[in-house]
């Protein structure tokens, strides 16, 4: 391989590397998001129930609590979404053990899980 091949390589791999920094950094922003979405929901939460508090009635709070813990719990899943298509991009995977290891990878070098 000629030193112009190689550079033409270390160039091309280079460009592979900054596009998936840019696909990388543009799920951890909407990640970003949707955790400040959550905060949101939070904070009405909390308002709800102080409100409920002030008034002694806390019948109406519970149906929207509920349904608040509903609309986290679709941003959670959202959130393992986003994060799933980092590690797609990554080319990573989670072993049952939490360890992180490239996809390609047969067995944890941790606890020696089997991957099929």
């Amino acid at each position: 391989m000629s030193f112009f091949d190689k550079v033409k390589q270390g160039a091309s791999e280079a460009a592979k590397k900054a596009q998936q920094t840019v696909e990388i950094t543009k799920f951890k922003t909407q990640v970003s998001l949707k955790e400040r979405e959550i905060d949101k929901i939070y904070k009405i939460i909390g308002e709800s129930v102080y409100t409920s508090y002030l008034s002694g009635d806390y019948t109406q709070v519970e149906a929207n609590v509920s349904e608040y813990c509903i609309g986290i719990a679709q941003i959670n899943q959202e959130i393992s979404e986003l994060e799933q298509k980092i590690a797609e991009v990554r080319n990573e995977k989670e072993c049952t053990c939490g360890k992180v290891v490239a996809a390609d990878t047969k067995f944890c070098s941790s606890c020696g899980h089997h991957f099929v």
